[in-house]
């Protein structure tokens, strides 16, 4: 294999090799530093990150207030002060080594203030920050406004150029790379279009170069492009290296840091890892934020695909073949339903699925009374987590909602995201994972169990396995 040559990234020349940032306390200070430490680009998430006290120890994050209004405005406060904490410990971790980055998703609660209060109350300890899960345009002028390196996140050479055209052509200087995350194959939320198709995947070859092709039209030949999703074996990618038609290239690993002594997923969530088979990650549309998502499939995203299953459209008045009535909720309100609907939904509720739950789409989901409390309880206790919420109806504007139905199709992704990070059953909560998770299984560094240290894996990401 070609030998992998350092990069120039945020100021340092660093092994071509990057941490890719994962939500909700599962790229946290401890993975971070360690991977800078081993001479990379370690990357910690500010997405509702842990926090510690004086003595270390983790601050469990209780939300005391009334309204989703308090609420959101407690999870601010909680997200600055996970960040700081997070940056404060990855930077004592990497003991000059390396590079420091921070991690946001642009759609993501009040990303601009967690932004400016992590940046301001860490200075000189982060030095780029990666955004995407949306259209960053306004991550250039923050970061530079802080003398830190910018890495947006997009995926395809379209988003690039929209971005610099209308914001990054301002701060050239700061842009630090920009990471190409295949919507295929990358792990957690995915960046497909709505031209695109999710079962029909694109080799990522030809659209990187579509992506280096336009930021050297823009004098960017010198900025290095990351390849993020479907990254396992160096060495499969050895075409990529020195190749002219790609630039400066480095690879970002998501999912084989999960399987780390530092990682701070559960020893569970680890054990689960090392057994999965192909095919058992999967993308999906039932998140919240309304982008497609990469997980595994378990009893979680199964019970949610068979509720979606469960499914017919009604109208509040007879319409052409929605002349059948049936009724809803307690009051026993009547909606009309095709003949054939009304038989499935008769047989649902004979089945124990007698809740009919109404959607924003004039559509009836059919749950057992169980699962209908907890939808509208965790609809109850939202804190207002993304800038948008398809399934609270929660939206960061002065009405302080999309205006929308809230969708009982989707769930609470604050709420699973936590108890899984934080212990909680793999089973039974949702579980990103790109999509060669299932080569922990294959790949004989894991043989019998084994799990490495970051520096461990660095060693062996080098020799190209």
């Amino acid at each position: 294999m070609k030998k992998l040559q350092p990069v120039l990234m945020s100021g340092r020349e660093v092994l071509p090799l990057v941490e890719g940032g994962k939500g909700i306390s599962v790229s946290n200070g401890e993975s971070s530093g360690a991977w800078a430490a081993a001479g990379g680009v370690g990357t910690f998430s500010a997405v509702n990150a842990d926090f510690y006290d004086e003595n270390d120890q983790l601050l469990p994050i209780v939300y005391k207030g009334k309204t989703r209004r308090e609420r959101h405005q407690e999870l601010i406060t909680f997200a600055i002060q996970g960040g700081i904490s997070q940056a404060q410990v990855a930077h004592e971790r990497a003991n000059g080594q390396g590079r420091l980055h921070m991690n946001v998703l642009w759609e993501m609660a009040a990303v601009e203030p967690i932004l400016h209060g992590v940046l301001e109350g860490a200075k000189g300890l982060i030095h780029g920050v990666t955004c995407g899960a949306g259209m960053p345009f306004r991550i250039a002028q923050i970061s530079a406004s802080y003398g830190v390196y910018y890495y947006p996140i997009v995926s395809s050479a379209r988003a690039f150029n929209i971005l610099w055209r209308r914001a990054y052509n301002k701060f050239p200087e700061w842009l630090g790379g920009v990471v190409y995350e295949d919507p295929w194959l990358a792990g957690g939320h995915n960046g497909l279009s709505n031209s695109e198709d999710p079962l029909k995947p694109e080799q990522p070859m030809p659209r990187v170069k579509a992506l280096r092709e336009t930021m050297n039209s823009f004098g960017l030949s010198h900025v290095p492009i990351i390849m993020a999703g479907g990254v396992w074996y160096v060495r499969e990618w050895e075409e990529w290296i020195d190749n002219p038609q790609i630039g400066p290239i480095a690879f970002q690993f998501g999912t084989r840091p999960l399987l780390t002594q530092e990682s701070p997923i559960s020893l569970a969530w680890k054990k689960k890892l090392l057994t999965l088979k192909k095919g058992e990650i999967k993308l999906n549309n039932f998140s919240p934020t309304g982008f497609y998502s990469s997980a595994v499939v378990n009893p979680f995203l199964e019970e949610l695909d068979q509720r979606n299953q469960r499914q017919v459209a009604f109208t509040v008045t007879p319409i052409g073949e929605h002349d059948v009535q049936f009724l809803v909720g307690p009051r026993g309100r009547p909606v009309y339903l095709t003949r054939i609907d009304k038989e499935r939904a008769e047989q649902w509720v004979n089945q124990g699925f007698s809740e009919a739950l109404r959607t924003p789409d004039s559509t009836l989901i059919f749950v057992d009374s169980n699962k209908a409390n907890e939808i509208l309880t965790d609809q109850i206790n939202c804190m207002g987590c993304l800038s948008q919420c398809r399934f609270s109806n929660w939206a960061q504007n002065e009405l302080g909602t999309t205006g929308k139905k809230a969708d009982p199709r989707s769930f609470c992704i604050q709420k699973t995201l936590q108890e899984i990070s934080h212990g909680g059953n793999v089973e039974q909560h949702l579980m990103f994972a790109g999509h060669g998770a299932y080569r922990f299984a294959e790949d004989p560094f894991y043989q019998n169990g084994f799990i490495p240290t970051v520096g461990q894996l660095i060693d062996r990401l080098m020799t190209g396995d």
